[in-house]
């Protein structure tokens, strides 16, 4: 028998973090944050953290485990979380993996081999200082030329896998699009459930409109001067967040505040509609649509509940 493991996903502000709490609670559960920037201290408002005293009890495993000037990426995401799996199954609880990013959970469902290179880093030099001279819109139509299908699913302003789809080409040959595909058509390394909590566009997309001001409210500015103060740079992993390089062009005087908000918001929206782009491509997803369920919390738990019920036993 496999071990369970129950996800929990969906576009950014769907509302995955109160339902999680509550579905741990449920099922004697700890949760893995599969969000890219809250593994960041000092990154609270811009990464919508859950704080210390939102969880409830409930340990939450990948929060608050780095330094905003030190670099993460997808391979260190599976690395941490198949720890994290581990401890969660030692004091046999289950391990509920939360957040939007799909290929982080993609990596630690199908154990993805990433086909790590003999660790020469000069292609990678190279490319990150092309990046810096001729910009991102140029580093992606390189890996069109290369990888098509790669460049169609990753962003241009996602500079770090760029780098990486390319890097992986000129070292192996083969295309990352190619590789990744086998890996997806691997069997779950778990008896999991797979559940993608998500609303209406048009409610989602103001929900998100309303984040925004909140974290411009709650003081996004300050915190982003504080991690520029530390030494965070336009470059670093940390600052690619969503609201983060929009924040810094502000301070830097290329954006007025305005400017910068309506930025954040579009962006944010593009990217949730993105990550349920991704959704829909997955294998046996069951999806959480809000309105269906009359936006009643107990009901949506239950339905949870009930389609892990063999999972849990």
């Amino acid at each position: 028998m496999k071990n369970p493991l129950i996800i929990l996903t969906g576009p950014t502000a769907a509302g995955k973090t109160k339902l999680s709490i509550a579905l741990a609670k449920e099922i004697n559960g700890e949760i893995i944050s599969a969000d890219s920037m809250q593994v960041y201290k000092y990154m609270n408002i811009g990464s919508a953290k859950i704080q210390s005293d939102e969880m409830q009890g409930i340990r939450h495993h990948l929060v608050d485990i780095l330094e905003p000037t030190e670099e993460f990426n997808i391979v260190l995401f599976q690395k941490y979380a198949k720890q994290a799996i581990e401890e969660i199954y030692a004091k046999e609880k289950i391990p509920i993996i939360v957040g939007g990013t799909g290929f982080y959970i993609q990596s630690v469902l199908y154990d993805i081999d990433f086909g790590q290179t003999d660790g020469d880093t000069t292609i990678r030099v190279e490319l990150e200082q092309l990046a810096r001279s001729r910009g991102a819109e140029y580093l992606h139509t390189m890996l069109a030329e290369c990888d098509p299908k790669a460049a169609q699913e990753i962003h241009a302003n996602n500079v770090k896998r760029v780098i990486r789809a390319i890097e992986f080409y000129r070292q192996t040959g083969r295309q990352i699009s190619e590789h990744n595909a086998e890996e997806r058509e691997k069997k779950s390394a778990y008896t999991s459930r797979y559940f993608v909590l998500t609303d209406r566009r048009d409610k989602l997309y103001a929900n998100i409109d309303q984040r925004v001001d909140m974290m411009i409210a709650q003081g996004l500015i300050d915190e982003v001067k504080r991690l520029r103060d530390m030494g965070c740079k336009r470059d670093s992993t940390a600052m690619q967040g969503l609201g983060y390089k929009e924040v810094l062009s502000y301070l830097a005087g290329e954006l007025t505040l305005d400017e910068a908000v309506y930025i954040i918001k579009r962006d944010t929206r593009h990217f949730a509609k993105r990550q349920l782009t991704w959704f829909r491509r997955e294998r046996d997803v069951i999806w959480i649509e809000k309105d269906r369920f009359a936006y009643d919390d107990e009901k949506m738990l239950n339905y949870i509940k009930q389609m892990s019920a063999d999972v849990l036993i």
